[in-house]
């Protein structure tokens, strides 16, 4: 497994940026953010940790630091960093710490990878926003960091949900996420 930058991936083209989210199991963000008009792609991968090249095995202990994570390239001219916030805080829970439902452990964590100093303004003051608004009813426990090294996950991991959309966790975890934004970002899925 090599380390990977999307940046380096593309030509780079003034309106291509990338975002870095982790909001638990990656299969779940995946997921959600290919639907997303302006996504140009997204990766799973390992991000936030000590171990350089780690495995799936390895990030699953929590031994590594790392996040399960997506790194997603999005045209800036179709849909904006903070839209791409907007559909991440309500397709996850940003209020559990180190836990996503019945996935629990650092590697779970809500945090938001900045790229740049615009987007840490945007998402600090977002994240500020929601919370003065009260809006889950609970503090925010997303975590703003500079963007690090980006691991992408083994082959198998990729475009997991639609690959393996009958099975149960899939069922009951990754398709309630779907449902959901499909009836709150029907404006911006893709058509």
């Amino acid at each position: 497994m090599t380390a990977f930058n999307a940046a380096n991936e593309f030509q780079k083209q003034d309106n291509l940026e990338i975002a870095t989210f982790a909001g638990g199991c990656f299969w779940c963000t995946e997921a959600v953010f290919l639907k997303i008009e302006g996504v140009q792609s997204v990766s799973p991968g390992y991000i936030g940790g000590e171990v350089s090249n780690p495995t799936y095995q390895e990030v699953t202990t929590g031994r590594t630091g790392h996040a399960e994570a997506i790194e997603i390239v999005f045209d800036s001219n179709l849909i904006s960093y903070g839209e791409l916030l907007e559909v991440f805080f309500a397709t996850h829970d940003p209020t559990t710490l180190n836990r996503q439902g019945a996935d629990v452990g650092t590697q779970y964590r809500s945090e938001v990878f900045y790229h740049t100093d615009e987007q840490k303004q945007i998402t600090e003051e977002f994240i500020s926003f929601l919370n003065s608004e009260n809006a889950f009813g609970k503090p925010i426990v997303t975590a703003t960091s500079q963007a690090s090294t980006f691991y992408v996950a083994e082959d198998y991991h990729k475009n997991y949900y639609n690959r393996n959309s009958d099975q149960s966790y899939c069922t009951y975890v990754i398709t309630p996420k779907m449902d959901k934004l499909k009836a709150y970002f029907q404006d911006k899925l893709k058509k």
